[in-house]
């Protein structure tokens, strides 16, 4: 707060913290300043760049939100999913790195209460590494039901995706 130039502050999931943490913060967001007991009350130098960044677990108080500008990030796309998926698991065979991708795409066009991230599809590639998996043949249906719980993570979403489902999203890939 006290730097010159003023400094970025990344707030990651602020949906996560606690209204008490909200209200300290609504301090910073409205009067460029904290007040710390022990310390006293800080100014801020200059405006203060601040980042939230949020996942949508809690709504945000009426306060907060009003001094805020929103940028939605999506999903990326298939070829952009695709790059990143490349990027980060270089060792992935191209073939399954599509198909991997295919099947998260099409997983998130469902009804699920939590749809699965770039993250999950980092992770969910990487497990079937592990396992020795170089490609979601025609029996892929079987080790992708043994591993929804890498891109699926509600017990309800696991729920909704029988190996029937599962079987009908892997034929339309």
């Amino acid at each position: 707060m006290t730097a010159e130039p003023a400094a970025v502050l990344l707030i990651d999931e602020i949906d996560r913290a606690d209204e008490a943490f909200e209200a300290y913060l609504l301090e910073l967001l409205s009067d460029f300043q904290v007040s710390i007991p022990e310390l006293g009350t800080i100014h801020a130098r200059t405006r203060p760049q601040v980042i939230l960044t949020s996942n949508g677990t809690r709504e945000l108080s009426d306060a907060l939100r009003r001094r805020c500008l929103y940028h939605y990030v999506d999903y990326p796309d298939h070829a952009k999913e695709l790059m990143i998926v490349q990027a980060k698991v270089p060792g992935a065979p191209l073939a399954l790195a599509k198909q991997v991708v295919d099947f998260v795409q099409a997983l998130r066009k469902h009804d699920l209460r939590k749809k699965p991230g770039i993250a999950e599809t980092l992770d969910w590639i990487c497990a079937l590494l592990q396992l020795g998996v170089n490609s979601l043949d025609e029996d892929g249906t079987d080790i992708i039901v043994q591993t929804l719980s890498a891109l699926v993570k509600t017990q309800e979403d696991r729920a909704r995706l029988s190996r029937p489902v599962v079987q009908n999203m892997v034929a339309a890939c």
